[in-house]
């Protein structure tokens, strides 16, 4: 089987050893990967116009511009279709995600077991072609809040 092709986003050094390292040469039984490491948006969208990627890891840390706004940007204005993964610091930063498009958010620091189980399972998706962004939690009432909903 051929080796999935991984672009992975961040200007933080150690956050892109870390993902390496947790991924290493392979993310489950027969599924190998090849990691790219871009460090500035601009690189990363010239990398994915050309093709080749099977799946971006985005750090929502990343500087000048973040992951979450590259995601979006990618979803919304590039004709590339990949999943993404964002990686977020704060978990109160994963709602974000929906608003970014990405198909998945993993908690900085890197877990080293559950991270690579989601990249796998995503890159299972994209061999199946079932690729599916997160969703909002559906909200009945959207605009009203919790606390209004018993007045009339």
């Amino acid at each position: 089987m051929a080796a999935a092709a991984i672009a992975l986003y961040s200007s933080d050094s150690a956050t892109r050893e870390a993902v390496k390292a947790a991924l290493g040469a392979r993310v489950a039984y027969g599924m190998p990967v090849v990691v790219s490491e871009f460090t500035t948006a601009p690189e990363l969208f010239d990398a994915l116009r050309l093709g080749g990627f099977d799946l971006l890891i985005a750090d929502a840390e990343a500087t000048p511009y973040g992951g979450m706004g590259v995601a979006r940007t990618i979803k919304n204005e590039l004709s590339v279709t990949l999943p993404i993964v964002l990686l977020v610091a704060r978990e109160a930063d994963a709602w974000l995600a929906t608003w970014s498009r990405a198909e998945a958010v993993s908690r900085l620091p890197i877990d080293p077991l559950q991270f690579p189980q989601v990249i796998a399972a995503l890159l299972r998706g994209v061999r199946k072609g079932t690729d599916t962004p997160l969703e909002a939690e559906a909200d009945p009432e959207a605009g009203i809040s919790s606390r209004h909903q018993n007045e009339s």
